[in-house]
């Protein structure tokens, strides 16, 4: 796996990585794209929701949609690593079982979400769930 940025201006690089696919990093006032750090959150958010589906579906859950939410406090001085990261888990569907998702849940924070394991080096993770009938 590889990762490229290109300085545009100011604060701003363009990023591509081994996919091909290229998008803004942000660090300027401006924000026209996420900052490196709200890339990190948004990354940690997309592994788990892909383990939590991925798990569901093995445990033949009828999922119709899927959010994950992130909220993290940083650290005051540097370096500014996140210290505290609660995630929300909104599971929608028919019939969807508790005890599966937090069995999804567990799993992708113990054994599957890379992102996850690593930022709990320096963050307290905590997790919720609400299951949405559809």
């Amino acid at each position: 796996m590889e990762a490229r940025v290109t300085w545009v201006e100011d604060r701003r690089f363009v990023g591509q990585g081994s996919s091909g696919h290229a998008l803004v990093v942000d660090g300027s006032a401006d924000k026209l794209g996420p900052s490196p750090m709200e890339l990190v959150l948004i990354g940690m958010a997309g592994c788990t929701a892909y383990d939590v589906l991925s798990i569901l579906e093995k445990k033949r859950q009828a999922v119709t949609g899927l959010e994950v939410r992130a909220e993290a406090k940083r650290a005051e001085t540097p370096p500014r690593v996140y210290t505290e990261i609660d995630v929300t888990y909104i599971v929608r569907g028919r019939d969807i079982k508790p005890k599966a998702v937090e069995d999804a849940i567990r799993l992708s924070e113990e054994k599957y979400c890379s992102a996850s394991i690593m930022l709990g080096k320096t963050a307290r993770i905590t997790t919720h769930y609400r299951i949405e009938e559809e």
